[in-house]
């Protein structure tokens, strides 16, 4: 099964603190550099997905 990662458009979201190690950091701002996305919509997309996929799995 295959899954598609769509880079999301800014949300409205509740505050959460966590912490990322740095090339995690660094990796995700590479992959949203001229886009309309926000860091925090690109996580939570991705944790989306990962979810998902365990449901389905």
């Amino acid at each position: 099964m295959k899954y598609y990662f769509k880079i999301p458009v800014q949300m409205n979201s509740i505050n959460k603190t966590i912490r990322f190690p740095i090339n995690v950091i660094e990796d995700v701002e590479n992959s949203i550099k001229g886009t309309n996305c926000t860091f925090s919509a690109f996580v939570i997309e991705a944790v989306k997905s990962a979810v998902n996929f365990i449901k389905e799995n």
